[in-house]
């Protein structure tokens, strides 16, 4: 998905008015913004220090080994198809290959273009550290089901239940606003700071990749920093 000041700008906008009215009562007339533009390549390289401190953010489920010499970092939407492309045929291999075998550490950050990603992420947030990524994971991989349903939140909440959610606890965790506030901190950091241009985006070492890149680009990017 591309991202232009214009239209992050737009997504503030919104999302503050979803942020007024509550986050579960905004389901039943969202808007996902258009995706479009996959694998842009290599962006600009930014400071690890300032990317490992979001504002209003901190990073949930951190894999891989502490002492890894990479540090990757990838901005996802759960609404983003590239993004579920990403995840379901390139994450598994990327995370066998490099994550599990100590190469690089990988962080999942939240890029929230529309109330649906909200949710995703709020749920994720309320699955807590061992459930985060499985939470994400199972929305990007079932996301044309729920993201084109006329009734969002039901179909939000059937995916949640398999999840072991019960609609209490699905509701519950729509009703943290100072999450959904971090949420849009990092979103706009991510614009206004860090060049994001695209969901997905990734940055290893500093150094940016924008778009549904493929595994050999990744790959060789985290091994030009082993020693």
């Amino acid at each position: 998905m591309k991202i232009n000041r214009r239209n992050a700008l737009i997504m503030t906008a919104a999302a503050s008015a979803i942020s007024l009215g509550g986050v579960s009562s905004a389901l039943g007339g969202h808007a996902a913004a258009t995706s479009s533009g996959t694998n842009q390549g290599a962006g600009g390289v930014y400071d690890v220090n300032a990317l490992m401190a979001p504002d209003g953010w901190v990073d949930r489920a951190i894999l891989g080994a502490e002492d890894a010499s990479a540090m990757m970092i990838e901005y996802s939407s759960p609404t983003c198809p590239f993004c579920a492309a990403f995840k379901t045929q390139t994450y598994p291999l990327l995370k066998e290959q490099y994550v599990d075998t100590g190469k690089t550490r990988y962080i999942l950050r939240p890029f929230v273009r529309n109330v649906l990603d909200a949710v995703v992420f709020m749920l994720a947030d309320a699955a807590g550290e061992e459930g985060y990524h499985e939470v994400v994971a199972t929305y990007l991989a079932s996301q044309q089901v729920w993201s084109r349903s006329d009734r969002p939140k039901d179909a939000l909440m059937e995916v949640a239940l398999q999840l072991g959610f019960t609609e209490e606890s699905f509701e519950a965790a729509l009703t943290n606003q100072e999450l959904f506030a971090g949420m849009e901190a990092v979103r706009d950091q991510a614009v206004n700071e860090f060049g994001l241009t695209g969901t997905p985006s990734f940055y290893i070492n500093g150094k940016m990749f924008s778009g549904n890149q493929p595994l050999d680009v990744l790959g060789t990017e985290i091994e030009s920093h082993q020693g």
